[in-house]
């Protein structure tokens, strides 16, 4: 029987309604998880009449709705609806990944409890673990930059205060009149133009001259998600990595980041049933990072989608470098199955190996990869089984370092969440800010790392002001702050040569609660200058921005729907969820079509509280 046969005798209201006219209804009766548990079988009957009719009537509810302009909507759509469409016809209704979904795509459920795995380890923990210890020696530094958003079609002169959600570009030809020429470094309504990505990488190679190597934590890809093509991911990422190896004396160790994808997000899992997959994706990671990693690590990508692990040159460092995507809310591939996967694609099982066998040879490792696992856009069984594993492999995990948020801010992760204190810190991820004017002020990280117990010692910011008048024709990097000299002050703990250590660092949380002077400072160091911070971070603000600092592991901080604290950038009139990282794709526009069509929900979607102590406190969300 023809599947639009079936959805006709299965959902009669619809085919009477018409699919565009019963998808309004639907989303407009959506005010909470049961109701959107109820708009599901609306949303399968659409997807059972086939992906053309699914993208055709999401399109024309997106275009009818404004949600985005039509050139923004039918892209979008046309790459990522027949995800979703796949997913509706694959998962049953009431169950856990429905409840998932909701999540993911409308925003309106909180994510079911995580369910109960044991990672399986090669060995229990070692009686007495190798103890590394400093001998004082002089610190090496490393260089660590991210989310660079390379737009590739930026045009000076162009528009820079369009209707897109990214601007700076001759979409259609240049209109007669341009209110707000693009200028040669960028703009705040737009992505990065290679002129920056030179002047960041003159930067890197200055500051950093004497750097022992450098790491990179994805997103090479712009913000035009509704444009994206294999052919133009993998070209841009190959012309990156040809820029970095043009600058970078030192080597260089990447990580995949969302973007790195056509449609964006998109990573099936080995188990989908369907003829796409990354392979592409991970040829193109190959082939632009094979004169960094070496043949063993190359090969890794190919076998363990992505993810590879190698050893820092004249170091007794591993570094590891994860690929998180598929433990990502907004990777829709992994709604397509009710099957319980506790480790898509054996990612986990491969950080397992490369510790084990890091703790073997009496190495130290670091652990990159482009998603902080703590934060709400990461689904929370894998956040947790990931937090089984730096729990066994402590001793040997000297840092942590990731991307994604856009923000310059830093993790805990603990022992026992139950008890978060300086005894119980384990572990420390740095992350690290975005090149895109997008999200504030340009910047890089550098650190001084102990060379005997690869642990930071110093982690400094670099900046370059979009602000400065001579910004446009001599853009200047300069020194922001520098982590010990600004924050070492105020833990009287911090010896002279000790480490920046877990312990060090939630101990600082414990001044910020304390000190707001000293915790507004971190706060304009996010976006990576004081002129982005619209207002104080203050009650639920601060109280969540504090929570997510004590937390590796995602569920912890009661923050259904996400960051609590607001980045600049961005236009669109409805923000949800990390949209910087994101970007307008269709699960922006669903929740978008949510917000006009039903507010309760939109609302809901948008601010969930976050535990405050006063009754006056106010939520923000990032863009």
């Amino acid at each position: 029987m023809r599947s639009a046969t079936l959805a006709a005798l299965l959902f009669p209201s619809l085919a009477a309604a018409g699919p565009l006219d019963g998808l309004e209804r639907t989303l407009a009766s959506i005010v909470d998880c049961a109701s959107c548990h109820a708009a599901l079988p609306t949303f399968k009957s659409i997807a059972h009449l086939g992906d053309a009719a699914f993208v055709k009537t999401i399109t024309a509810a997106c275009i009818d709705m404004q949600i985005e302009d039509r050139d923004v909507c039918e892209g979008a759509i046309r790459t990522q609806g027949p995800i979703l469409a796949h997913d509706l016809r694959h998962f049953a209704l009431g169950g856990q990944t429905a409840t998932r979904f909701c999540d993911a795509v409308f925003g309106m459920c909180t994510p079911p409890p995580v369910n109960e795995y044991t990672v399986p380890f090669p060995r229990p923990p070692p009686e007495r673990p190798a103890r590394f210890r400093s001998a004082g020696r002089p610190p090496f530094r490393v260089m660590h930059f991210s989310d660079v958003h390379i737009d590739r079609q930026y045009t000076v002169g162009a528009e820079a205060n369009c209707t897109k959600p990214i601007c700076c570009r001759d979409y259609d030809g240049r209109p007669k009149h341009v209110n707000a020429p693009a200028l040669p470094l960028g703009n705040r309504h737009c992505d990065t133009p290679t002129k920056l990505v030179d002047s960041m990488l003159q930067a890197v190679e200055r500051f950093g001259a004497d750097a022992r190597f450098s790491l990179f934590t994805g997103d090479v890809i712009d913000h035009a998600v509704w444009e994206v093509s294999e052919v133009g991911v993998s070209r841009d990422m190959q012309t990156f990595s040809d820029q970095m190896a043009a600058r970078l004396n030192a080597p260089l160790f990447p990580a995949l980041g969302n973007h790195e994808s056509a449609p964006t997000n998109s990573f099936p899992r080995n188990t989908t049933e369907h003829e796409i997959n990354s392979e592409w994706v991970f040829n193109a990671q190959r082939a632009s990072w094979a004169q960094w990693i070496g043949e063993e690590a190359t090969d890794q990508i190919r076998h363990h989608s992505g993810s590879y692990a190698a050893m820092a040159p004249g170091t007794n460092l591993r570094i590891i470098s994860v690929n998180t995507q598929y433990w990502y809310k907004q990777n829709f591939w992994l709604y397509d199955s009710d099957d319980l996967q506790p480790d898509p694609n054996g990612i986990l099982a491969f950080l397992v190996q490369e510790l084990q066998a890091a703790e073997d040879a009496g190495q130290r490792a670091w652990i990159i990869a482009h998603m902080p696992p703590g934060r709400g856009d990461v689904a929370h069984d894998q956040s947790s089984y990931f937090d089984q594993v730096i729990q066994r492999y402590k001793n040997t995990i000297a840092g942590q370092f990731y991307g994604h948020t856009h923000a310059d801010e830093f993790a805990i992760g603990y022992s026992n969440y139950s008890d978060r204190s300086a005894a119980t810190a384990m572990s420390i991820a740095m992350i690290g800010p975005a090149l895109t004017p997008m999200s504030g002020n340009p910047a890089f990280k550098m650190y001084d790392i102990d060379p005997d117990t690869y642990e930071i010692m110093d982690a400094r910011t670099y900046i370059t002001n979009v602000s400065d008048p001579n910004y446009h024709l001599h853009p200047t990097w300069e020194l922001l702050y520098s982590a010990r000299d600004s924050y070492g002050a105020l833990v009287p703990a911090l010896a002279p040569n000790a480490s920046l250590s877990p312990a060090f660092w939630h101990n600082l949380t414990e001044v910020f609660y304390k000190n707001d002077s000293a915790f507004q400072a971190y706060i304009a160091h996010k976006p990576r200058g004081r002129e982005f911070v619209r207002r104080p971070c203050v009650g639920a603000c601060k109280n969540g921005t504090l929570c997510e600092m004590r937390t590796l592991r995602s569920g912890v901080c009661a923050t259904a729907s996400g960051p609590v604290f607001r980045l600049p950038g961005g236009h669109a009139q409805f923000t949800t969820e990390l949209e910087s990282c994101e970007g307008h794709g269709i699960g922006h526009i669903v929740r978008g079509l949510l917000a006009k069509l039903s507010p309760q929900a939109g609302q809901k979607a948008n601010v969930e509280p976050v535990p405050q102590n006063d009754d006056h406190s106010q939520a923000v969300l990032w863009v």
